[in-house]
């Protein structure tokens, strides 16, 4: 029986409490063992969580939310983390700070989203907004979980994740 590599991709974002936290959960819910999502912030705030409207539209779209938390980058830049196959930043921020060494080299890509929590309104337009982001990180991961396994190669890996950012 041919054992198939679970490709690790950790999701980047400054707090680790929206985008990067959908981004994880959506992965690891789509890659049906074959990925599996990681997320993390480069400065998370002193006792972040995961923003409670996150969870619910993950919950609501029937994606399980154990174990999902908010931490530092710094976790994995450990010797004992899980190897990472590819880094994607998924905030502006994130994407122009300098990262950790990654243990292994991993390829990396920005894919760029608005910050569903930053926006004014009412509860259901913040909701309407995560919504939104969710729906835009799941047509990319669509494509990207559906590459063939020869475009999964490091540099190949790369260059098709970075591909995917361009509108």
């Amino acid at each position: 029986m041919n054992q198939q590599k679970i490709l690790n991709v950790l999701f980047l974002c400054t707090h680790n409490s929206a985008r990067s936290i959908l981004a994880e959960a959506l992965l690891t819910h789509m890659g049906r063992g074959r990925f599996k999502g990681f997320s993390a912030g480069s400065s998370p705030r002193d006792k972040q969580q995961p923003n409670p409207l996150a969870l619910e539209v993950l919950q609501k779209e029937g994606i399980a939310i154990d174990g999902l938390h908010s931490k530092s980058w710094d976790v994995f830049a450990l010797a004992d983390a899980p190897h990472m196959d590819l880094v994607i930043t998924v905030c502006d921020n994130a994407a122009g700070e300098v990262c950790p060494y990654w243990p292994g080299q991993p390829a990396t890509a920005h894919w760029g989203y608005e910050d569903p929590s930053a926006g004014e309104g009412s509860e259901d337009e913040k909701r309407i907004a995560f919504l939104k982001t969710l729906h835009m990180i799941r047509r990319r991961l669509e494509i990207f979980i559906h590459l063939p396994v020869a475009s999964l190669s490091k540099m190949a890996l790369q260059q098709s994740a970075r591909e995917l950012a361009k509108p």
